[in-house]
């Protein structure tokens, strides 16, 4: 007897980003189709890390910038906790700042929201299929460092944690202490504990060689 009839098995998906309405978006248009479903979603990294155990899923997509979490973070997180899973990070920063960072960390895959109508299913199938997602563009960046080998990716701030790493992107595109701290809902003086651990690892003696640092760094990438 043909089994041409019998169902396809639909791939679990967690999603994860602290904007209600991105959830629900992705919901109904993942559920759509014929061989995914996204059966949990999770606003925090606290939510998500209860979701994986509840959930089991194949997937996760996850914002890079969390309200009070840091995605890379949870992404390490996941993949310590979950070798097997499959993890998409979706974020709206630049790939070339970010999406090396993310694959560090565990990630099989970034996407940049601004790409996601157009590249979201085949990059969810991509990194589904034991695959790594990156743009054309991103995949030919690393393949020239790659024959340029004396070139690192991060050059000084390779040390940076996470959130040190945040801040000085936030810090590169205008943001002072007070806006830092909201974005990412910290206090002014734990961001400004972060600023000062910034220029000591990077030897810069002033808060404005901090901001120009950080504005050359974003414009050089």
């Amino acid at each position: 007897m043909s089994d041409a009839t019998q169902p396809v098995m639909r791939r679990r998906i967690l999603m994860v980003d602290d904007h209600p309405i991105v959830r629900e978006g992705m919901a109904k248009f993942l559920n759509l189709q014929d061989d995914l479903h996204l059966c949990c979603e999770a606003g925090s990294a606290q939510e998500a890390l209860a979701m994986l155990q509840e959930c089991n899923p194949d997937l996760a997509i996850v914002d890079m910038t969390l309200r009070g979490d840091s995605g890379l973070e949870l992404v390490k997180a996941f993949r310590h906790r979950h070798p097997q899973l499959a993890i998409l990070v979706m974020s709206m920063h630049d790939e070339g700042l970010f999406a090396e960072r993310a694959l560090r960390a565990g990630a099989n895959g970034y996407l940049m929201k601004l790409e996601a109508t157009a590249h979201i299913l085949a990059a969810i199938r991509q990194v589904l299929a034991g695959n790594i997602y990156l743009s054309e563009t991103m995949h030919n960046r690393i393949a020239q460092r790659l024959l340029a080998p004396g070139k690192t990716a991060n050059g000084p701030i390779a040390s940076l944690t996470e959130r040190e790493f945040e801040v000085l992107h936030l810090i590169g595109l205008g943001f002072g202490t007070r806006q830092i701290a909201e974005k990412l809902s910290r206090s002014i003086k734990t961001i400004e504990a972060h600023r000062a651990n910034l220029k000591e690892k990077l030897n810069l003696p002033h808060g404005p060689d901090l901001v120009r640092f950080a504005v050359q760094w974003l414009d050089r990438d």
